[in-house]
């Protein structure tokens, strides 16, 4: 038996707290590379990534390995959880302060493409947020994790056929909501300006 399976059966059986320690100690980095490309705030991702590994040792009991495998398990944890946090009030009411103090804290020359990024991670969120989990566990499993199709439908126990399918026609769809997003930002500057 692996070191894994038993730790798992001991945090199961008699809530080990050492065995706990090591599965979360495994995981930590790459929950936690996987929660920070989603959030792009280190502080928050410590605190997603923390508040995953709570959910996980909270629902171990019913995990059951010939379902899944336990880091298959784990991120279905996780990914929930991020999908979770975007639909949250406090992210929303969130983005408006956060704005601000973020501006504060960059250096000049590199504000103008940290706010891109920053802006396009939070536009896709949003935008995401309005599709079902199951799409958006395929997106952030592809765009955050980079995993491959085949990785994705194992994971949600889908044909990697379906995958590819919801995968592309949702990208589409974001590609021409965002593009609307901008042409109608364009569009306020333009009428602004002309003021």
């Amino acid at each position: 038996m692996d070191f894994e399976s038993r730790w798992i059966r001991r945090v199961q059986q008699s809530a080990h707290e050492e065995s706990a320690n090591l599965l979360v100690k495994k995981y930590y980095k790459e929950i936690f590379s996987f929660v920070y490309k989603q959030v792009l705030d280190e502080q928050l991702a410590l605190d997603l990534t923390q508040e995953i590994f709570i959910r996980m040792l909270q629902a171990i009991t019913n995990f059951n390995k010939k379902k899944a495998a336990f880091r298959t398990w784990l991120y279905r944890i996780a990914s929930n959880h991020c999908i979770d946090y975007f639909r949250s009030k406090s992210y929303q009411a969130g983005q408006l302060t956060n704005y601000v103090e973020d501006l504060e804290l960059i250096d000049a020359v590199d504000i103008v493409s940290y706010l891109i990024k920053k802006e396009d991670l939070e536009e896709v969120n949003l935008l995401l947020y309005k599709y079902e989990v199951q799409i958006q566990q395929i997106l952030r499993y592809k765009l955050f994790l980079e995993l491959t199709f085949q990785e994705i439908a194992g994971l949600l126990n889908l044909s990697e056929s379906t995958v590819k399918t919801r995968y592309y026609a949702v990208l589409k769809k974001l590609r021409e909501e965002m593009e609307a997003n901008l042409n109608g930002k364009r569009k306020m500057g333009d009428s602004v300006s002309n003021r």
